[in-house]
């Protein structure tokens, strides 16, 4: 059973930065892919990031392309989310999410995809 958690969500302005980062657990956490999935508040989720194991693909949800970027550090279990130029509507709890069912090749955009979860960090931006 993999675990993840997240940290790093904290109350901004609009338009600062910050950088969430998720660590995990199992050894075999390289072989995943791994995602960023958040839910604003009142909302249903919705597709952030995404990497595959080896780091060399990645997508974005239209919404925070050019403004977010995940990476992922096999080495040290970790993967982040930076994020830059922050608005009003990127308030929500993030989630980082990793799918264990495939061979790690392939990144989805769906949540149901992602079989692992972490509890959530909240990052609330104030305009």
């Amino acid at each position: 059973q993999v675990q993840l958690v997240e940290s790093g969500g904290q109350s901004v302005q609009a338009g600062a930065s910050l950088t969430l980062s998720c660590s995990a657990s199992q050894r075999y956490y390289n072989a995943y892919t791994l995602a960023w999935i958040r839910q604003p508040p009142g909302k249903g989720q919705e597709f952030v990031a995404g990497i595959n194991w080896s780091g060399d693909d990645t997508l974005y949800g239209d919404s925070v392309k050019g403004r977010f970027t995940i990476s992922r550090d096999n080495a040290k279990n970790m993967a982040y989310l930076r994020m830059n130029n922050l608005k009003f509507e990127d308030t929500a709890d993030y989630y980082c999410a990793a799918d264990s069912r495939d061979e790690g090749d392939v990144v989805r955009r769906e949540p149901s995809a992602y079989n692992h979860w972490g509890q959530g960090t909240r990052v609330t931006v104030s305009s």
